[in-house]
């Protein structure tokens, strides 16, 4: 018994020893893997080192408030106030921190100004009925406030100024001091408050500005074309997938239309946030932002149906090589000309301008989408199972309601920049491309005029930049 105890101390010790001495191994590991989640989390997005130095400026800037004694004089603690602001107010865009800072300063403002009216109300009631009206004005307010936050639209944007009246006016109102102490506590902390927002604010706007109207309008580019790419490679996907077993070909594009279904809270925010915001670069003030949501809710609609045809790459039913040879050029055309269509119009709404070029692949999409139908409407079928027949009928009908949800997003989009007074692309040629038609034609026939056709010629950068179209050039 002696000898199984002193051993189970040994191995016990052992144990402990070979875990003391690996643990400055793993200490190792763990910071370094979090000096790499850090370095990426930066690199990712650098904005956000940025906004780190913002805030740890503006909270040394209000700090002076208490370090300086003469300024501690004139506020004294309710310089704290100004600190409070701005760790509570400051956030990433330019459209939150102006909402926050607003709603802070407003409802400061009006429950201060309230709450001193209800406390000398209450104090020419005499000693006995003062606690009650106060009483009763404070819950009045409270109830009535908590109540008026149920609503979604004051929620979403004033839900934080409606917080900070309840506080507000409870801490005057309540307080008990006498009215000139009270005109002195609301003026201090409506100082202090007004002076912790504006700096907020001012830092946020001159010292890299990040717009939350700018983060929406690309991101809905982005699950634009996202969806896109998924569609431009569906129709070869599909078929090879069939045929073939494996590919080893890069599938990324697969899973990007993902992006779409899962960023509706992202877009809500920003399209809230970006309402705050004064007019800058191209967005003016008065932007439609609830047209960006639109076209954000037709994209996801959208994409739902995209991932029910991305479920028909996984499926395990067989489909035989007839019904795909009817339909594989149809399905692949359609799912091809309606991916472009939508490429081009991300391309084109990114950069604010309009563009001729996504309605005329979606009257190619249009056209294979009508013979698509035909095909699913003929009696090709009656001599087939109808397991058989049942998956490439799924994959058909699918693409036909993407090609319908396409041309909605395209409309929508087309709606928008005429709200938002987007930029036309002119369809034009370069000149050298005209005359090298022109001179291959007189070689051909010199004693006659000719008219030179660049259909769908490549998109021609001049010096400003711009993308221009193609057009029928008549020589």
């Amino acid at each position: 018994m002696m000898e199984s105890a002193s051993h189970e101390k040994v191995g016990l010790l052992a144990s402990w020893w070979v875990r003391l001495t690996a643990m400055p191994n793993m200490i190792a590991c763990k910071v370094s893997e979090m000096a790499k989640n850090t370095k990426k989390l930066g690199q990712d997005d650098p904005r956000r080192v940025f906004h780190s130095l913002k805030v740890g400026f503006a909270l040394t800037l209000v700090s002076l408030f208490y370090y300086y004694q003469p300024l501690y004089d004139n506020f004294g603690v309710s310089a704290m106030w100004a600190v409070m602001t701005v760790v509570v107010v400051f956030e990433f865009s330019v459209g939150a921190t102006l909402g926050k800072g607003l709603n802070r300063a407003l409802a400061t403002l009006l429950a201060g100004a309230l709450g001193i009216g209800a406390h000398h109300l209450a104090s020419l009631s005499g000693q006995i009925g003062e606690p009650i009206v106060i009483g009763f004005f404070v819950f009045l307010q409270a109830a009535t406030s908590t109540f008026i936050r149920f609503f979604p639209q004051i929620k979403a944007r004033y839900d934080y100024g409606l917080l900070i009246f309840i506080l507000t006016f409870s801490l005057i109102s309540v307080s008990g001091l006498r009215d000139d102490e009270i005109l002195e506590l609301a003026h201090k902390r409506l100082a202090t408050i007004f002076i912790g927002g504006s700096a907020c604010v001012i830092i946020s706007i001159v010292v890299c500005p990040v717009w939350a109207g700018e983060d929406l309008h690309n991101l809905i580019a982005a699950n634009i074309e996202n969806l896109g790419s998924f569609l431009e490679g569906f129709g070869d996907e599909y078929f090879k997938t069939l045929e073939d077993a494996e590919s080893k070909d890069d599938k990324s594009f697969l899973q990007a239309y993902k992006s779409a279904l899962n960023s509706k809270s992202s877009e809500e925010s920003l399209a809230n946030f970006a309402r705050w915001e004064p007019g800058q670069g191209r967005f003016h003030f008065c932007h439609p932002w609830k047209q960006y949501l639109k076209v954000a809710t037709l994209t996801r609609q959208c994409a739902y149906r995209i991932e029910a045809l991305h479920s028909r790459l996984t499926d395990d039913n067989k489909v035989s090589s007839e019904i795909l040879n009817i339909i594989q050029e149809s399905c692949t055309k359609l799912s091809l000309e309606t991916g472009k269509a939508l490429k081009e119009l991300a391309s084109a709404f990114k950069e604010m301008t309009k563009s001729p070029s996504p309605e005329t692949h979606m009257a190619k999409a249009k056209a294979a989408a009508k013979s698509l139908r035909s095909l699913l409407k003929s009696g090709l079928w009656e001599d087939t199972e109808l397991l058989e027949v049942m998956p490439a009928a799924t994959v058909g009908s699918l693409l036909l309601d993407v090609v319908n949800c396409s041309e909605k997003i395209i409309e929508s989009v087309n709606e928008l920049a005429f709200l938002a007074n987007f930029k036309t692309v002119e369809a034009t040629v370069s000149p050298e491309k005209s005359q090298l038609g022109k001179l291959d034609n007189k070689e051909k026939n010199p004693n006659m005029d000719v008219v030179v056709t660049i259909a769908e010629a490549p998109s021609v950068l001049p010096e400003n930049g711009e993308k221009v179209g193609s057009q029928q050039v008549e020589v």
